[in-house]
């Protein structure tokens, strides 16, 4: 068959990931590779105290993106696409959208990056004896309870932007488990909100008298390769106004974009791990037994299908490095020069293996937004160096490069400590694009050999497409990790990149610094 028949046959598979920047839309072949994508851009808005994104972008995105990727496969193959086998969208992790009873939001959306909900995540920790980070939707609820806002005995549901998605589409409240260990713990034995946590809650809120439980308004759990509802004909025109795309496809659980960054590395199983690193940074390492305690720097979440994963997860990574690329642009324009993104960013890249290894005292904050493993609640980002510091281009493109890791590397050296045995680290995302440079300043702060395979930069929207494909491909009883084993990744290529030892040496005398020097941040945060 070729692949025009295959695309007008409806055997495609999609997958969608409303990222920080970007919504990208990625529709896979026979061989799970790419055959056609689509993207829209658009940027979180700090309104009324909280970053945020309105509804009305979302779908303004969505539909942008896909008409992309529909024009992409007419150019390419001459056909339009009207229908799919199967589709998931994905989306960042956390937030909070809550509904009511007639389908309208209460309050707006609350992304991840808000740092607003400290008293709540604090109480929480403490009665579940695990940590509940600031950004997950059970904080941000529990938090607009303790301050008493109007919209909370109202709340039909919440849900995450994936989940949103997904039920507009469906009108399937329900989420992939990924996603769900963002909204409140899961028990991995039964791939469902602990249910003892869930009791404690309902026991904690019981004084206030509201007309639900928390299960009422938590969204049902899927894990990969369930069928989680259908594209109905209202869903259909809603992702494609021009009535093209036909309904009756599958859509596999929504899931974070941590899931799909799992999916996209093949680090599902035991042992593997993989760090996504583009506006935000986290590493996801799927653990082999449990951590000796709780650690605030360490999130626990799941793999799509429900085996327990340490998440060190951190709101800044590529802000900074973005922001002076368009001072680098902005230069190179006076001057009567015609930009390259991709070569500037590429020349910035490896002009920071030039640098000295340590930064040559030179120090960077990134944090456009608080961090709350390095307990900022909120952000400003920062250059400053001593008299004795050397700045020029490569130490500085060297300390931009540290500093999007920085945070990221305090929770690694935790779970080193834990023993956590890693077998093998992929990288994924923007920072890696430039061949080895990201690699080697990861394996310098993890200090371990870091993988990136040819399609890492296609991310989490391609790793939705793959767990779309589980979904409807999959044998009787074959497991994630074999599918993605057997028909994904068993001729892809991949590069290691080994720890330098001068590198290893270099971040960790940077860090010294990096730590002592965040009482500047601080007070940079209190007084500008």
């Amino acid at each position: 068959m070729d692949m025009k028949e295959f695309l007008a046959n409806g055997q495609a598979c999609l997958g969608i990931e409303l990222g920080s920047t970007r919504i990208k839309a990625v529709l896979i072949g026979p061989d799970h590779a790419p055959i056609a994508s689509g993207d829209h851009s658009w940027e979180n808005r700090y309104e009324g105290g909280y970053w945020t994104y309105s509804l009305e972008d979302v779908w303004t995105g969505l539909q942008d993106a896909y008409a992309h990727l529909s024009a992409d496969v007419e150019a390419r193959y001459g056909v339009k696409l009207t229908r799919v086998a199967s589709m998931g969208f994905s989306a960042m992790m956390h937030g909070y959208l809550p509904f009511g009873h007639e389908g309208q939001l209460l309050a707006p959306f609350r992304t991840w990056r808000n740092t607003t909900t400290g008293q709540a995540a604090e109480i929480l920790s403490e009665r579940f004896n695990f940590n509940i980070p600031q950004r997950w939707s059970i904080a941000h609820l529990y938090q607009a309870i303790l301050n008493g806002e109007d919209h909370v005995p109202d709340v039909a549901f919440i849900t995450t932007l994936a989940g949103y998605v997904h039920w507009k589409l469906t009108g399937e409240n329900v989420l992939g488990v990924g996603d769900a260990s963002g909204v409140f713990p899961i028990d991995s034995n039964t791939c469902d909100y602990d249910q003892a946590m869930v009791d404690s809650f309902d026991a904690l809120v019981a004084d206030k008298g509201f007309p639900w439980k928390l299960r009422d308004i938590l969204p049902r759990v899927a894990v990969a390769g369930d069928n989680a509802g259908t594209l109905t004909a209202e869903g259909a025109k809603l992702l494609d106004p021009t009535g093209t795309l036909q309904p009756g496809a599958i859509l596999c659980p929504p899931e974070g974009d941590a899931g799909t960054g799992m999916a996209a590395t093949n680090a599902v199983a035991k042992r593997t791990g993989n760090v996504s690193a583009g506006t935000s940074v986290f590493s996801m390492i799927v653990l082999e037994k449990p951590l000796s305690r709780r650690y605030e720097e360490i999130d626990m979440v799941t793999t799509p299908d429900g085996a327990p994963v340490a998440m060190v997860h951190c709101n800044n990574c590529t802000n900074e490095i973005n922001a002076w690329a368009e001072v680098f642009s902005g230069l190179l324009t006076a001057l009567g020069h015609e930009v390259d993104k991709n070569a500037l960013y590429t020349a910035m890249f490896t002009s920071a293996l030039e640098g000295k290894a340590d930064g040559d005292g030179l120090l960077l904050y990134n944090y456009l937004s608080g961090e709350p493993v390095t307990g900022l609640s909120d952000g400003r980002p920062l250059l400053v160096r001593g008299p004795e510091a050397h700045l020029n281009f490569a130490n500085f493109m060297r300390t931009q490069l540290y500093s999007a890791l920085a945070t990221l590397k305090v929770g690694l050296d935790i779970l080193g400590e834990e023993h956590v045995a890693v077998d093998r680290l992929m990288g994924h995302g923007g920072f890696f694009k430039t061949p080895v440079v990201g690699q080697r300043i990861l394996a310098a702060a993890a200090n371990s050999p870091v993988a990136t395979m040819e399609t890492a930069g296609e991310g989490g929207p391609w790793g939705m497409a793959l767990l779309a494909a589980y979904a409807v491909h999959k044998t009787d009883g074959q497991s994630l990790q074999d599918y993605l084993n057997t028909q994904v990744f068993g001729d892809q290529k991949v590069s290691v990149v080994e720890p330098q030892a001068e590198d290893v040496e270099g971040f960790t005398n940077f860090m010294v610094h990096y730590k002592a020097g965040l009482a500047v941040e601080r007070a940079a945060v209190e007084h500008v």
